[in-house]
């Protein structure tokens, strides 16, 4: 191969915690080989998507800009277009494995080959498409897990969606991704710069992985945050609201408690954490791969995720909230060969400047305008990486199927204070993140902190008109 530009291997989880990382400090998970990547590569303690929910965050990781450029506000909003297509068209050869959550999911989005396996419980959108995982379940004569069947056991309604895998263990979604992504590398030739997505469906419930993962989590201390009724009584109607909703609907298998006991969350966290340890180990047969095939001293490998999970955490299943533990979300740039000495970046970054920075590295021109910012330089240790870094990151949610009350809800955070605002509506949400990283009192009626609010608003306001006026002729490319 005459072109010597790196591989590229960006490796993404669904739904998985910022706080699921051994090497991060975490000391109850059990995650060796994500703790090399972190060890060895450049880690972004402040990374923040900019959606609460899948596809929206997803869609704004692989175009460069904010849901309200990409118009793609919720699940199921048809995505065309991205990045991907400027690497293709540059000159690499690009592959995904696993999940993206395009719409329709077959979309090429600059992809040659694309190895379609979404989520695990698809009920809403593409509840009967039959991807990769559903056509080698049926190959192997396997009925699927899923809601029809979780619902037919005695204790669906308590078990916040945890429940056993009891397939064949090959056959978890998770596995099932990591084998065919060891696979394509050891067995597909490459001939060109290679860029290769591989997104796995976990830990996105229902959080159901092979029960000897579990084993060793269900007797640990998984410091686990209580739930305060201060918090609960000071959130805004719409989070109210939607306690309630996710009470009432199993979304994604998850029946959602009210007042759950310290063993149902607990057990609930043991299931999804072991799902993590899955993961883990397919990170690491995948880097082993790479390293047999001759590919990995030219390669950048990327760790990530497009949100976290309440677990229970103030209250709430799964995402559609600005919590941290949903916003803030692992990112590991990891290149020894390229970048040098390990580190750690603790300023604020928006996970879509993965981007840009990909371009940058590829030699592949930016497309302009574009919302998120290149990280080359700070990656490099240049003059000009602190210019990469944000004073201040946003996030944005529409009303959607879970979401039900609120039009749109928005964040806006800073290093020490956050803010999140509802259209139209008088409640809000501020917190003294200093005083306050878990966010449980909510500061927006307090009087001594009314010029914080203002200020905040302010500062949401102006990114607001100054974003969509500097990307208004974009509406219509990524769809």
């Amino acid at each position: 191969m005459t072109d010597q530009r790196p591989n590229i291997i960006l490796i993404i989880t669904d739904q998985q915690r910022f706080d699921t990382i051994q090497a991060a400090g975490y000391d109850f998970m059990e995650t060796p080989h994500i703790d090399r990547l972190h060890r060895e590569g450049i880690v972004f303690n402040n990374c923040f998507i900019t959606a609460a929910s899948c596809a929206p965050a997803r869609a704004s990781l692989f175009t460069g800009h904010y849901p309200h450029t990409t118009g793609i506000l919720k699940n199921a909003d048809t995505w065309k277009h991205g990045w991907i297509e400027n690497l293709h068209d540059g000159g690499y050869q690009t592959v995904n494995i696993g999940k993206m959550h395009s719409w329709p999911y077959t979309t090429p989005l600059g992809f040659e080959q694309r190895y379609v396996v979404e989520n695990k419980d698809r009920y809403l959108e593409g509840r009967y498409f039959y991807d990769e995982w559903d056509k080698a379940l049926r190959a192997r004569g396997l009925v699927k897990q899923q809601r029809e069947l979780y619902r037919q056991l005695p204790d669906y309604k308590e078990s916040l969606g945890a429940f056993d895998w009891l397939l064949d263990e090959d056959m978890h979604p998770d596995m099932f991704v990591g084998n065919m992504a060891v696979d394509w590398i050891r067995n597909y030739p490459v001939s060109e710069p290679l860029f290769l997505e591989i997104g796995f469906p976990g830990p996105h419930p229902p959080y159901d992985p092979i029960p000897r993962y579990a084993e060793s989590y269900l007797k640990k201390e998984l410091n686990i945050a209580p739930v305060l009724e201060s918090d609960l009584a000071h959130q805004p109607e719409p989070l109210k609201a939607m306690r309630i909703h996710n009470n009432e609907v199993d979304h994604d298998s998850v029946v959602h408690l009210l007042e759950p006991t310290a063993e149902q969350r607990h057990r609930q966290r043991a299931y999804y954490l072991a799902n993590v340890t899955m993961i883990d180990e397919k990170v690491g047969e995948i880097m082993t791969a790479l390293e047999e095939k001759g590919l990995l001293d030219n390669s950048i490998v990327i760790f990530t995720s497009d949100h976290g999970d309440c677990l229970t955490d103030h209250g709430h299943s799964q995402k559609w909230t600005m919590y941290d533990v949903i916003t803030r979300v692992p990112m590991i740039i990891w290149a020894p060969h390229r970048f040098g000495a390990p580190r750690a970046v603790d300023g604020l970054v928006q996970q879509m400047d993965l981007g840009p920075t990909l371009m940058d590295i590829a030699d592949i021109p930016i497309p302009e305008p574009m919302a998120a910012r290149s990280l080359l330089p700070l990656l490099q240790s240049g003059p000009e990486a602190a210019s990469c870094l944000r004073d201040v990151v946003f996030a944005e949610q529409a009303k959607d199927g879970i979401l039900t009350t609120s039009k749109f809800m928005t964040m806006v955070r800073t290093q020490d204070w956050k803010l999140v605002h509802f259209l139209d509506e008088p409640w809000g949400q501020l917190f003294d993140l200093k005083a306050d990283p878990l966010e449980v009192e909510n500061l927006w009626d307090a009087p001594a902190h009314s010029e914080k609010k203002k200020e905040l608003l302010a500062l949401l306001r102006e990114w607001r008109i100054r974003d969509s006026y500097e990307n208004a002729d974009l509406w219509e490319d990524y769809r």
